[in-house]
């Protein structure tokens, strides 16, 4: 690093722990910006540069996270978790969920109340898999040869569900995917829960010819944010259906095939596979 950029991070881990330490107060770009000594526009400019979000998204996503932490609890009502964020109103909590998490603030903190869903233990030609099905259709698909630890991480999607180990219609159409070819897909029916922003990656994703591989980049500006290659990483990280949105199909820009949520070399595997089913 040079000088220059030496004295840039410094800045930049400088506002982000004022922000971590005061976003109760809510503070907004110009006292930050005069917090690190910089000019509110130069301050936006590296900040969203060195980040990879701007200053006012960031905020949003801390308070965000301590407002999910509050509501987590039992004791803690919108009101009082509107208060402990420094959120001026419960409207802006509102929309501070809607925007970012896809759901309102009471439907966070009953996640999962009331939702019935199906589960099973399957194997396939990846490994062993639980999926798992609503009444709508497949809300998860995850690698894990543990069934105890795979239904640990399937409760903590879906906290407050009601559970039923059984094998349905929507988990025997998902899992025909191994099998058959992707003509097949628009036939398997989804019900996923993500943020707008999500939801429309793990659709784009979904566009991914079998055989053939995207980068991140090519992703954002599919999507129309050819500026958040960052984002589309973390929206395809929190992918919560395995393999059937096909979340190995994408990799680095330089060629290298990059980190997967259930092993890299699981992806590796399914990319040759799915290379050479093409050429059958």
């Amino acid at each position: 690093m040079s000088g220059q950029q030496i004295l840039d991070y410094q800045r930049i881990a400088k506002a982000i722990d004022y922000i971590q330490n005061h976003f109760k107060l809510q503070p907004d770009l110009d006292e930050v910006a005069e917090f690190v000594g910089l000019s509110p526009a130069h301050f936006q400019k590296m900040f969203t540069d060195w980040a990879g979000t701007s200053p006012k998204k960031f905020l949003q996503f801390i308070s965000l996270e301590h407002a999910k932490n509050l509501l987590k609890t039992e004791k803690s009502s919108l009101f009082d978790t509107t208060l402990e964020t420094g959120l001026s109103s419960t409207s802006r909590l509102h929309d501070l969920f809607i925007n970012i998490e896809g759901m309102s603030p009471a439907e966070y903190k009953n996640e999962g109340k009331n939702l019935k869903i199906n589960y099973s233990f399957q194997e396939s030609i990846f490994g062993n898999l639980i999926v798992a099905s609503t009444e709508k259709g497949v809300s998860y698909i995850a690698f894990e040869n543990d069934k105890t630890k795979a239904f640990e991480d399937l409760k903590q999607k879906f906290p407050n569900a009601e559970f039923s180990s059984k094998e349905d219609d929507f988990q025997k159409s998902a899992l025909s995917i191994f099998s058959k070819d992707w003509q097949n897909l628009d036939k398997i029916k989804l019900h996923l829960k993500g943020t707008d922003f999500q939801l429309k990656v793990w659709e784009s994703l979904l566009k991914i010819p079998m055989g053939k591989l995207s980068t991140y980049g090519d992703l954002a500006e599919n999507i129309g944010n050819p500026n958040a290659p960052r984002a589309v990483g973390t929206a395809i990280g929190s992918n919560p259906v395995a393999f059937l949105i096909p979340c190995h199909r994408v990799i680095q820009s330089t060629g290298k095939i990059g980190g997967y949520m259930w092993g890299s070399e699981r992806k590796q595997l399914i990319i040759g596979w799915e290379s050479a089913k093409i050429y059958l």
